[in-house]
């Protein structure tokens, strides 16, 4: 990868976090005579939740999450009002502790309907007892009560750069900030991925805001830290509140377009039908080429007597999560998704008056 992350200075990753950062300068609107009724109007997104160690391994958004707690508290001492609320949340503290990815349970796949309103056993895994925790502190998924946005942090030791994970490709407050990242660090290659899941069925953290998405970035080793990954990391979290910020202070966002990774399938490795013990590793043709497009009868996996062993595909697809360390145990050796051009509209927050009837409207909805 390079060292993408290193092109900062000092200034741009210690300022920003509590809104000292100069005003950030957005391209003129290519409409500029548009109507009213073009841009949509979004409600204000005042409580926002950056999450770091839900998978406790994962250490960038762990050192990043501690780092913004400390400077949090630097802010409560000089008692400076910040006009956005921020919540800062170490997800998985025990498995953080054994630098693990989980201790029972992947918490990242504990946020379902099903799992969060079932009833728990008296041997709960610790992992489904944490998600229901988080839950009620960011939550309830669904609720109108639930924060505003979660950017759930984590680490890939696939070659993806940074991505924005989501279940929706048409969530314009994840789509605009995302394209805002890409706009201000045009250095650090991005791609938004898409899991088309319905809100019942999402499973990961991020899920329990009212916008949501995972900030992967790789590759980083599991239980390392990398200075360029970090930054990456942290200077992509400070655009992101940047952005609310401005969104919130009334700025109009013009409107454009994103390309959007649907996640297709999963494919395994190969495997012994009797020990199920995998039987090949992802071909070096494929190796760290994610997101690089692999047609039909392309390279593979290479067996380990030295067969190479083709796509069988009927489309040529993205691959992603190419050769994932915490995926062997899932029974993934990548990921394919197709790739289409979303265009978004033009966005602004919502004036009070907009608000108060929306809220009018949905008071007489629970009423009936």
């Amino acid at each position: 990868m390079g060292s993408w992350g290193g092109a900062y200075s000092l200034a741009d990753l210690t300022a920003g976090f509590k809104g000292g950062t100069a005003p950030l300068q957005f391209p003129a609107s290519q409409n500029s005579e548009m109507e009213v009724d073009e841009v949509v109007c979004l409600p204000r997104l005042p409580r926002v939740a950056v999450c770091g160690g839900t998978h406790g391994n994962e250490l960038s958004g762990v050192y990043l999450v501690r780092e913004l707690l400390k400077a949090e508290k630097k802010v409560m001492e000089k008692e400076e009002e910040e006009p956005l609320s921020v919540l800062m949340v170490l997800s998985n503290p025990r498995a953080m502790q054994q630098c693990r990815r989980y201790v029972d349970t992947d918490l990242n796949r504990c946020f379902t309907h099903a799992k969060l309103n079932g009833p728990i056993p008296d041997n709960a895994p610790y992992e489904i007892i944490r998600s229901r925790e988080l839950n009620a502190t960011l939550g309830p998924k669904g609720n109108p009560e639930a924060v505003d946005l979660v950017c759930d942090l984590h680490n890939t030791t696939a070659n993806m750069g940074l991505c924005f994970i989501a279940y929706s490709d048409c969530d314009w407050i994840c789509l605009h900030i995302f394209r805002h990242l890409q706009r201000q660090m045009p250095d650090v290659p991005m791609r938004y991925i898409h899991f088309d899941v319905s809100n019942k069925e999402s499973y990961s953290l991020d899920s329990v805001g009212k916008h949501g998405f995972a900030m992967e970035i790789g590759p980083q080793p599991h239980g390392v830290v990398r200075s360029n990954i970090y930054t990456a990391m942290k200077v992509g979290v400070q655009h992101m509140l940047d952005w609310v910020r401005i969104f919130n202070s009334g700025t109009i966002f013009e409107g454009g377009c994103v390309d959007v990774f649907t996640m297709i399938k999963h494919i395994d490795y190969p495997r012994d039908n009797e020990t199920r013990n995998i039987t090949a590793a992802i071909h070096p043709k494929v190796q760290d080429r994610d997101f690089c497009l692999l047609h039909p009868e392309d390279p593979l996996f290479q067996t380990f007597s030295g067969e190479t062993l083709r796509y069988k595909g009927n489309e040529p697809l993205y691959p992603f999560f190419i050769n994932e360390c915490a995926y062997y145990e899932k029974g993934i050796a990548l990921s394919l998704a197709r790739k289409r051009r979303v265009t978004i509209p033009a966005i602004r927050v919502q004036t009070e008056q907009q608000q108060r009837a929306n809220e009018q409207e949905f008071a007489s909805e629970e009423e009936e």
